[in-house]
């Protein structure tokens, strides 16, 4: 039930994150594709597609539904140092130990 709860928040966080990304309809000032809009690019696209990569693992870990929370959260919040603290503290494999599938008999 609780899993069920935090899997909603975060897939409305990520929809919210898409709505906030997309390009708005600004005049681009030369032929720099980099700082069009507010979607970020191609920088923006790629810390997307590495944000959602930790996510899928931070969802996958054994880890308790309150430590999966904030841990999304601060991913969530703050994209790169999010992505940075996690992968320095987050003792990524203690949690990741036995979360695959276990082989049928």
């Amino acid at each position: 039930m609780i899993q069920t709860a935090i899997f909603t928040l975060l897939a409305q966080l990520l929809f919210a994150s898409f709505a906030a990304a997309a390009p708005v309809a600004v005049e681009a000032t030369g032929n720099n594709a980099w700082q069009y809009g507010t979607g970020g690019g191609i920088l923006g696209l790629v810390v997307l597609i590495v944000d959602i990569i930790f996510f899928v693992e931070i969802l996958k870990s054994n880890r308790a539904p309150s430590a999966k929370l904030l841990w999304s959260l601060l991913i969530f919040l703050f994209p790169v140092f999010g992505m940075i603290i996690y992968f320095l503290f987050s003792n990524r494999e203690t949690h990741n130990q036995g979360s695959g599938y276990e082989p049928l008999t």
